[in-house]
């Protein structure tokens, strides 16, 4: 079920979402000091193309805070905006309901990325 439900995630929605991470990770690595922003908007245009069967775990850290609040004035409230109006197109079929749901539960991560990872569901099989 993951499988299929990725695949249409991936075509009706998913990969937009990732080329907007993508586009936010190549111009936060034009600067060194902006280097761990693109960092992070990589690792979530991975999550954007393939998010079901993996999950977000908090990890800490010890500039998460600071880094988490430049991100969200200069990336991450745009790429929310992105979910969104991705969720409102999605919810409009009853098919596109459990992806929109998916889209909405990816805001907090995508406004305050640092201080998380993401890693592979606990049951998942892939």
């Amino acid at each position: 079920m993951k499988l299929i439900l990725n695949l249409i995630w991936l075509v009706f929605g998913g990969i937009w979402l990732a080329l907007g991470y993508v586009f936010f990770g190549i111009v936060a690595c034009c600067l060194i000091i902006t280097i761990p922003a693109g960092v992070a908007s990589f690792r979530m245009a991975s999550y954007a193309l393939w998010p079901f069967g993996r999950t977000v775990v908090r990890t800490g850290g010890s500039f998460s805070a600071l880094h988490n609040v430049i991100w969200f004035v200069f990336a991450g409230f745009w790429l929310a905006l992105g979910h969104v109006a991705t969720a409102i197109a999605q919810a409009i079929t009853i098919i596109g309901i459990p992806l929109a749901i998916a889209n909405l539960k990816m805001i907090p991560i995508t406004c305050f990325p640092f201080g998380k990872q993401i890693v592979a569901s606990p049951n998942s099989t892939f």
